[in-house]
Order: structure tokens, then sequence, then C-alpha cells
């Protein structure tokens, strides 16, 4: 899934989720925000005996944070039942989450493949009655890496 032209920039606003679990559906694939899609190395700081001057940094391993989820509070869906799951009974059932960005045609540009996923949090948005705003639920995701696919 390569660009069509370099100057042809995805934008950030079409996108859909992809849940490997057996029961989702559409209601599942429906967020208004994706974050946590990064990764960096870790490194470990070594001093050399007698050297004064500096220290050496060498990579240790690759460090992903918590993928997050925003989307409208959503009555039931199959995403939810996993969460609650795994937040009220401990049953963990690590997933695959495939986030996939989307031009303009609705064609897929790139996607992201969130290996092992479970639910580490979820939470909603604060009531507000001075307020016209959509309830908001947010999912934590803790993951063990993703890769372009």
């Amino acid at each position: 899934m390569a660009l069509a032209h370099p100057y042809n920039l995805p934008l950030a606003f079409n996108f859909r989720v992809e849940f490997d679990l057996p029961d989702a559906g559409d209601l599942d694939i429906r967020f208004r925000e994706v974050s946590g899609l990064s990764m960096e190395l870790e490194q470990e700081t070594i001093t050399e005996g007698g050297e004064n001057r500096f220290v050496h940094k060498v990579p240790v391993r690759a460090s992903y944070p918590d993928l997050i989820l925003k989307r409208g509070l959503i009555a039931e869906s199959a995403v939810t039942t996993w969460i609650r799951d795994a937040v009220q009974s401990f049953v963990i059932r690590p997933v695959t989450v495939t986030v996939i960005l989307l031009d303009t045609q609705l064609e897929p540009v790139r996607s992201f493949s969130v290996i092992n996923a479970w639910p580490k949090k979820w939470n909603v948005s604060d009531f507000n009655a001075e307020t016209s705003d959509i309830v908001v639920e947010t999912l934590e995701l803790a993951y063990a890496h993703f890769q372009e696919i």
C-alpha cells in the first residue's frame, strides 16, 4: 500500500480500527481518535573507568506506549464485552488490533497491526449538565509491539 504520489499526503481523519474478535461488528471499527502508534529504542548508559568526558549509550530494546482509542459511548458491542471480561472477570484474551488509514475513496493507504493487545483501562468522559457534549469512552490497550502491514 504505497502512496500514489510522494506529495499526496494522507489525511488523519479517515481511518478504521479492526479487532480480531469473533463477534466484532460495524460498531467496533468506528473511533473518533487513535493515539499511541509510536516506538522508540530504550538505552542503557555505560560508564567507562577512567573516562570522565562522556558515557556510552547503547540501544537495549524497543518500547511501545499504550494504544489509546476514543469513541462515543456504545451500550454493547464485542469490544465492550472483551473489556468487561478483562477488567471485571480477569479473563485476559490478547487480540490483534489493526488500525487502517484510508484515503478519500475509503481505500487503505497504510495499516498497522498491533500485536497482543489487551484492555488495560476503560473510562467514560465526565457528565456535565451545562454542555451538550457527546459522552466519550476511552480504551487504553497495552500491547507487545506493532508493525506496518
